[in-house]
């Protein structure tokens, strides 16, 4: 996928984000999302801090023991934002080509699919996905080792997507529509395919 296109889509699927979230009735950005421990605010304060500054990246991971995970989750849960500053945040990005440092250019689409996927699910929201995205942060995610070891947890098994252009691996094939695909490699069991 061009850059242009991958940058059209973040902004797209960031905005869009907002749209949803502005939907929100207050007690609902309380709810637990996909991710274990996070809630609708949590997740969506994260999404917004991929376009911080590597200064403040650093300091914080330095905060943190340099232990990423747990510096993502602080600062996501220490971040005291409103609702409403927080969608403003998201559609503030629109534009913007910032993202982590040491992250490719494909990290902030499969991030901000897989995040909606997080917030929606559980509240009962069919949140579909650009199947073309969907296919470019599967491959990422299939491809990219840590954090998500795709290729070494489904060792053994084809996935093929239903409704793409999509198969990794090699061995029993097992088929699913592309956006539950996604959220299996990234191992969210509550959209898990069955891939026993």
């Amino acid at each position: 996928m061009e850059s242009d296109t991958v940058w059209r889509h973040i902004d797209e699927q960031r905005a869009g984000l907002a749209d949803m979230l502005d939907g929100l009735e207050p007690e609902q950005w309380s709810t637990p999302t996909l991710c274990e421990g996070w809630t609708v605010r949590h997740v969506a304060a994260h999404i917004t801090h991929s376009a911080s500054g590597k200064p403040r990246l650093l300091f914080e991971l330095l905060r943190s023991g340099f232990r990423i995970n747990a510096m993502i989750y602080r600062v996501a849960v220490q971040d005291n934002r409103s609702p409403a500053e927080l969608t403003a945040a998201l559609r503030a990005m629109r534009g913007s080509r910032k993202r982590p440092p040491g992250t490719a250019e494909l990290d902030p689409l499969m991030d901000v699919l897989v995040h909606t996927q997080d917030i929606a699910v559980p509240l009962g929201i069919d949140r579909p996905v650009p199947v073309d995205a969907a296919v470019a942060a599967a491959e990422r995610v299939w491809t990219m080792g840590f954090p998500f070891q795709a290729q070494r947890r489904f060792r053994g098994v084809q996935l093929a997507a239903t409704d793409a252009d999509f198969q990794a691996g090699e061995g029993r094939r097992v088929e699913a529509p592309i956006r539950d695909i996604l959220m299996t490699l990234v191992g969210r069991p509550a959209v898990a395919i069955d891939v026993a």
